[in-house]
């Protein structure tokens, strides 16, 4: 197997912070957990039921991976929401009108 590359960290100085955009897999990532802690499911039930290991789970609703479209409709479906539902969460969560988020017709 190859070498693992870890994902880069993002470094914001402080008086910056409050004007970044979060990027789409931390958006995302919020409003996966934001669901499976409203709908009371625990992380290792939805991560079985979406076909994912919970260590994957959590990274991504901690922002630090982001899913393939494959990966996102099964998370999403294992919360009985569609990648739509979530787009438009994220779209309408933002607090910017420039969001990083493109919603296809």
């Amino acid at each position: 197997m190859g070498d693992v590359v870890p994902l880069p960290v993002r470094s914001v100085p402080p008086s910056e912070e409050s004007t970044v955009e979060p990027l789409w897999r931390e958006s995302v990532g919020r409003q996966l957990r934001e669901e499976r802690l409203s709908s009371g499911k625990r992380l290792i039930d939805v991560a079985e039921e979406a076909g994912v290991s919970p260590q994957y789970l959590s990274e991504v609703e901690r922002g630090l991976k982001d899913p393939s479209s494959e990966l996102l409709a099964a998370i999403a479906g294992a919360l009985g929401l569609s990648v739509a539902e979530i787009a438009t969460r994220v779209a309408t969560s933002s607090p910017s009108t420039q969001s990083p988020v493109c919603l296809a017709a």
